[in-house]
């Protein structure tokens, strides 16, 4: 038995667990960690995590001091690092615009030439028909947010269901539900359903912060994995002591201050 400390520096790492569950299943995750801000944070425009394919989204990194040598930068779902105008989105300005295509989903965050990180945001381009609008970027305790369900571009015409946590919470005839002042306990994972035969969305993180306080660069939860069984990994990556824990929601990648293997 061997137990690592957790060091306080950014890594990166790739992470390859091999889980048998009836077949073998091989996932390639890039993880990070951090237990600092680096100064930066990224701005998503339109402020939602799910889009239909071809819809555009606006990143672009807000930087305390200067903000020379800043960029977005990605990993998606095939475990594929790189950054805007590599291979994908188009600068403008100090922007990076995105026609979004199902294989563009992934984690996306602001990093600079010296190695300094911004939070991280998932964004979601589901091959189905449903999507859920929900805040990308987290809300202040006492806001109203507004979730909404549409269907190829709308609104829904029909009924509207939404989960959170994988329970049923409420049913909408105007495909869309209003939280008047949202709360730490409304943090969580949501998703829609249509009443009709259309499907239901994948699902979103919302996260609820204290007002005042500044959203902190925690490790981002990784995207969930069809393929991924129930498992708990303890990890050693590049300096820093993670914990992996795959619930029925997805795997969460959680930063501990001791991780024994």
């Amino acid at each position: 038995m061997k137990t690592f400390p957790t060091s306080a520096v950014w890594c990166f790492g790739i992470l390859f667990i091999s889980v048998s569950l009836i077949t073998t299943v091989l996932l390639s995750t890039l993880v990070y960690c951090s237990l600092g801000q680096g100064g930066a944070s990224l701005s998503v425009s339109p402020d939602r995590s799910q889009f239909f394919e071809y819809e555009s989204v606006s990143l672009s990194c807000e930087v305390q001091g200067n903000s020379a040598g800043w960029r977005v930068v990605r990993n998606t779902e095939r475990g594929i690092l790189s950054e805007c105008k590599t291979t994908w989105g188009e600068l403008k300005g100090s922007s990076c615009i995105v026609s979004l295509i199902p294989s563009d989903s992934g984690v996306y965050w602001c990093e600079s030439g010296s190695g300094k990180h911004s939070n991280a945001v998932n964004i979601t381009v589901p091959a189905g028909a449903v999507i859920l609008e929900s805040p990308a970027l987290p809300v202040t305790e006492g806001d109203s947010v507004t979730l909404r369900c549409r269907y190829q571009g709308t609104l829904s015409n029909h009924t509207a269901v939404f989960y959170k946590d994988g329970s049923l919470i409420r049913t909408e005839t105007t495909g869309e539900m209003t939280i008047p002042a949202v709360s730490k306990s409304d943090e969580g994972l949501y998703k829609c359903t249509n009443s009709s035969s259309e499907g239901e969305s994948p699902e979103s993180w919302m996260t609820v912060t204290a007002r005042g306080s500044t959203p902190s660069s925690s490790p981002p939860k990784a995207l969930p994995s069809p393929l991924s069984p129930p498992l708990s990994v303890c990890l050693w990556v590049g300096g820093c002591s993670l914990h992996l824990s795959d619930h029925s929601t997805g795997p969460v990648l959680q930063e501990e201050q001791r991780c024994s293997c």
